[in-house]
């Protein structure tokens, strides 16, 4: 049976697991998906690690299709994907209309839970939003850096403390249990990442990756990607 080996930023893991059995049924396929932060996917795809398909940033494939990495002609975006504030499902969500309702939250927290801040995109941006707010070094003891959006949303999801809140691409938010989406990062703070796939250069299975790709950006399935956070 042929395999589609895939790396992806955690933020489409929900939409992939959504698609599978269509694919699968489809192509006779099957995938094999990495998932994790889109820093840590282009580090295994250029350390040489077989992958047919790609679903990173869109800035990340536009740069390793620039060095030959990925196919030109077979990218297409999936969607935009705003990083969002999260809570746990009992748990009152705070006011998060602006930078200052933000700042008060964070202080309030006795737990920040959030991606990997040099690899994870949005981790790499609630750092900086952090610092922008002046409140990083304050912080710094109840920080809970994870590998990727799952495994921080997890970690959330999990926590015994008082007042836990997380931070990450709000489709890890909505795929992970016991977890809700507060709100989207406030303006001033906001990002929206746009969410591109492209078929490597050095695809085994290129047909079958392509075929993913259709599901993957199909417009019948515009409004199921809406709900799964894709915008």
């Amino acid at each position: 049976m042929t395999v589609v080996r895939l790396l992806s930023g955690g933020a489409a893991q929900g939409l992939v697991d959504s698609v599978r059995p269509a694919f699968e049924a489809r192509t006779g396929c099957t995938i094999d998906g990495v998932f994790g932060a889109v820093g840590a996917m282009k580090a295994r795809l250029l350390s040489g690690e077989p992958a047919d398909l790609l679903i990173l940033s869109r800035a990340l494939i536009d740069e390793l299709a620039r060095v030959g990495h990925a196919v030109s002609a077979s990218i297409r975006d999936i969607g935009d994907v705003p990083t969002a504030v999260a809570v746990r499902s009992a748990d009152a969500p705070p006011r998060l209309a602006t930078a200052g309702d933000l700042r008060d939250a964070l202080r309030a927290a006795d737990e920040i839970h959030f991606p990997d801040p040099e690899l994870a995109t949005a981790g790499i941006h609630f750092a900086k939003v952090m610092r922008d707010l002046g409140v990083w070094d304050e912080l710094r003891e109840r920080l809970r850096p994870a590998p990727n959006g799952a495994t921080a949303m997890a970690a959330l999801a999990a926590s015994k403390s008082s007042r836990p809140i997380g931070c990450t691409q709000a489709t890890e938010i909505l795929s992970t249990p016991g977890i809700v989406v507060a709100a989207p990062l406030p303006p001033g703070c906001a990002l929206a990442t746009t969410y591109t796939c492209s078929v490597t250069s050095r695809a085994a299975a290129s047909q079958e990756a392509e075929s993913l790709v259709a599901l993957l950006t199909s417009d019948a399935d515009r409004e199921a990607r809406r709900a799964l956070g894709f915008v």
